[in-house]
């Protein structure tokens, strides 16, 4: 697959980024030659390969999976203009 110059000019277009004409070869240069390493890419056999976390090899913490509601509830209130009963106040805005 190749960028031809109109595309390019297209993509700038859509994108609102404004491009001197005398750029767009180099610009279709570059495009083509970043599709040509993702060709590159895809001739790799990673059919073995396991996927990974993160490049630097870790272990995710197991945790249970439980609802609590957090035991803050005075934490949070605290800076509250208006609570009642526990809740925060809100005025009225619907008559």
């Amino acid at each position: 697959m190749t960028v031809e110059i109109s595309t390019v000019a297209k993509v700038a277009k859509l994108s609102r980024i404004k491009v001197d004409d005398e750029t767009l070869p180099e610009l279709a240069r570059d495009f083509n030659a970043i599709l040509g390493f993702i060709e590159q890419l895809r001739e790799v056999d990673v059919t073995k390969i396991e996927p990974m976390v993160s490049v630097s090899p870790m272990t995710l913490k197991i945790r249970d999976d439980s609802v609590n509601d957090g035991d803050k509830q005075r934490q949070i209130l605290v800076n509250a203009p208006d609570t009642r009963e526990g809740f925060f106040a809100v005025p009225k805005v619907v008559e």
